[in-house]
């Protein structure tokens, strides 16, 4: 019979052993933490006071406008925070911060003594991140928990992400926002109008929020910020108080109504189509303010499709699942409330406690997001006519819809800290699967932070099997300086432990990382070209219970900061793995590269090889591996763009020297947007593992977030042969086996 897998006595001493690994950590921080004051309270910071504007400005991008007569903000010198912090730059910035019963507006004037050297295109929104650019960070309820980031190079292209403690910044979500930008002969300028209605803050007299402006300058690859930001810090530790005489509530309420049509068509013999499978559907998504400060979002028979396919990744011989991002955008919204806390650097087993992608073919949704003071929170309801992988055709949820709801609340104790709490569940008829947990953050210094997350599960599939219960958890310490860094991991995850919700590695097993980083920053008279060095290592050790043995890794490297964006990093990885109750060994070296050459073209090189694991559950064996990958970005004007990605992987048995697979993966993008709204887009894409090629073409006119129109055309071709009325993927020729169109409108009402 199953029975409880977190025991009493193995949560005391994962607990106890946190908060040994947590207090030694603390102790033998560097000596300079004894120093390092916490981030300044609100009341310390610069503060700017924003104006009425009597006239709304027209958003042309030229400064022209009654209100921008004003002197601009009283802002002290911006300085560099990326690639590092502190450094000073020629190029000046002048702001103007203007509002009215409906709307704030926001404008720079962006002076450079090289104006004929500004980097800009006509792009696809948010895809502009290598060209000069201007924006802010707003932290519009002031509470140190949630930010927008807006940016706008100078043709006014848009980039926004939505920026929170837990889980950074987050470029999925769009909100309505208005910009305008133009060449001038002395730089660029910007203007922004942000809608009161796209955002959520606190409404009466003499508002108080969190405001940071930013700056890039592409051909030197340097960006800049007023507040400085300091190494170890961010945003929400360095926001300027900008206070706002009077708002009122603008709560919101869109509409959303959808058209979807598609067809498919598959290949029934080399000389016959099948017929043509045609779908379509009306769908209606509603965005309502239930106040100034909560949202509640839904959508009934929504269109869940992608626009743009998953590119193409390698999937053989892979020990844990490849992960995809989402692409949907009903979950793409204000998705970085659920995240927990440290779970968003890759190097733990947890990666997302709340994986949308998990929710495949969903009926129905709805969410609420809110704050209430201090406090944060959200909901998620979706409905999914897909059973999901974990379950089997014998297990009594087979073949019928899966319900997913979550829960979530943050407290704020500080700007950059908070306690949070979540629940999941799953439930199909005869199964379910439930989680709660909590989770938090803390700020400890300027320097140093803390991040702590508990979890306990219970899941019940049939009679027979009956319930089983596991415990997770994890504890995280950072220390950050311009000198310095150093982090260290700890982590357990009950071989019972489930989470329907989640993109997790693996369970069973205790796992503790530490890393440490010194930087050198070389003379820039003697050495103009290389900005920094910095030496690192990492060590990691892992007791799986599931693969029955340890696991230990060392990574020895160094990474060069260049100008021009840029990179090299090299590891030297040394180590041994556990895998289906075998050691094998791990000895690596990898190469990273990338670097923005001219402002009309990116590279990017990388290289790994050495011993390696073949991940067979009955009969693995030790091999060698050779990784190559390298891709580039041609940008022959602002409109046209050209992205070519390509990776080879090749497998030899370590044993005999025997050759057991190679890989070519290729990747291809070309776009060309015609204007700011309207553009063209291809992607070819090839796998020699699945003996496939995939063709994505697809036009697009995006008036704004809500209001679209797509038409898409896709062939899927692979190498397959028909014999004996059946079809042999892997030989003879490639031929076209699956086609289909896909048109979509949508249109945003606001009232």
């Amino acid at each position: 019979m199953p029975r409880r897998s977190s025991k009493p006595d193995v949560k005391s001493r994962l607990f106890r052993t946190l908060e040994v690994a947590v207090v030694s950590l603390v102790f033998a921080a560097p000596s300079t933490a004894q120093s390092s004051s916490a981030a300044p309270s609100p009341r310390d910071r610069p503060e700017l006071h924003a104006f009425r504007a009597a006239h709304p400005p027209v958003i042309d991008g030229a400064l022209d406008d009654e209100v921008w007569t004003h002197p601009p903000m009283e802002t002290t010198e911006w300085l560099s925070y990326n690639p590092l912090n502190g450094d000073r730059i020629p190029q000046q910035t002048h702001v103007w911060v203007a509002y009215d019963d409906n709307y704030f507006y926001f404008a720079f004037k962006c002076d450079d003594p090289e104006p004929a050297r500004i980097k800009t295109s006509i792009a696809r929104r948010d895809s502009v991140w290598n060209d000069d650019w201007v924006g802010l960070s707003l932290d519009a309820l002031g509470t140190g928990q949630l930010s927008y980031h807006m940016m706008v190079n100078p043709s006014g292209v848009q980039m926004d992400m939505l920026n929170s403690v837990a889980a950074g910044e987050d470029q999925a979500p769009d909100w309505i926002w208005d910009s305008a930008g133009r060449l001038t002969e002395t730089g660029y300028t910007v203007e922004i109008r942000l809608p009161l209605r796209s955002i959520r803050f606190t409404s009466g007299q003499n508002v108080r929020m969190g405001i940071l402006f930013w700056r890039r300058v592409s051909r030197v690859g340097v960006s800049v910020a007023w507040p400085p930001i300091d190494a170890g810090t961010w945003v929400f530790e360095k926001h300027a108080t900008l206070v706002v005489p009077e708002l009122r509530p603008r709560p919101a309420r869109d509409l959303i109504p959808t058209a979807t049509f598609a067809t498919n068509q598959e290949r029934d013999t080399p000389s016959r189509w099948g017929g043509i499978d045609q779908t379509g559907g009306l769908g209606l998504s509603a965005k309502v303010g239930l106040g100034s400060t909560v949202t509640l979002d839904a959508t009934v028979n929504p269109d869940f499709s992608q626009v743009e396919s998953d590119a193409f990744q390698v999937q053989v011989n892979q020990r844990f699942p490849v992960f995809f991002p989402e692409k949907r955008p009903f979950f793409m919204e204000g998705a970085g409330i659920f995240t927990l806390a440290g779970t968003q650097n890759g190097d733990q087993s947890l990666l997302s406690a709340v994986n949308t992608r998990n929710i495949v073919n969903p009926i129905a949704g709805a969410k609420i997001t809110g704050n209430a003071g201090p406090v944060t929170f959200a909901t998620l309801t979706a409905v999914d006519e897909e059973a999901g992988p974990s379950v089997g055709p014998a297990d009594p949820g087979f073949g019928r819809n899966r319900t997913f709801n979550v829960g979530r609340v943050e407290y704020s104790l500080k700007p950059g800290s908070y306690v949070g709490a979540i629940v999941t569940d799953t439930e199909q008829p005869g199964a379910f699967n439930r989680v709660s947990g909590a989770d938090f953050s803390l700020k400890l210094t300027s320097n140093q932070s803390l991040k702590l997350l508990a979890l306990e599960s219970i899941s019940h599939r049939s009679r027979q099997d009956g319930s089983v219960s596991g415990f997770g958890g994890q504890a995280r310490y950072s220390y950050n300086t311009r000198r310095w860094a150093v982090a260290s991991h700890l982590e357990h995850f009950d071989s019972g432990f489930q989470m329907d919700t989640a993109f997790l590695n693996r369970v069973g097993d205790t796992n503790a990382w530490v890393y440490g980083e010194v930087n050198f920053y070389p003379d820039k008279v003697k050495w103009p070209w290389l900005r920094r060095i910095q030496p690192f290592t990492f060590n990691q050790a892992t007791h799986d219970l599931i693969q029955r043995g340890d696991e230990f890794f060392t990574i020895e490297a160094v990474r060069l900061f260049f100008t021009r964006q840029g990179f090299v990093r090299l590891d030297r990885i040394t180590g041994h793995e556990p895998f289906a109750g075998q050691r094998f060994k791990t000895s690596r070296w990898r190469m990273q590269s990338n670097a923005q050459l001219f402002r009309w073209l990116s590279v990017y090189a990388n290289a790994s090889s050495g011993l390696a694991t073949f991940y067979d559950p009955v009969s693995p064996y030790q091999g060698r591996s050779n990784d190559v990958s390298s891709g580039f970005t041609f940008q022959p004007s602002g409109r046209l763009s050209e992205s070519v990605d390509f990776q080879r992987v090749a497998f030899d048995r370590e044993s005999t020297g025997e050759r057991v697979y190679t890989i070519h993966i290729l990747n291809t993008k070309t776009a060309y947007q015609f204007t700011n709204h309207f553009f063209l887009r291809a992607i070819a894409q090839f796998d020699s593992s699945r003996s496939q090629v995939l063709t994505d073409f697809l036009s697009s006119y995006e008036l704004r977030p809500g209001t679209v129109f797509y038409a898409g055309y896709g062939s899927l071709i692979e190498q397959r042969d028909f014999r004996n009325d059946a079809w042999i993927t892997g030989a003879g020729r490639y031929q076209t086996a699956r086609r289909g169109l896909f048109l979509k409108a949508s249109y945003l009402y606001r009232f």
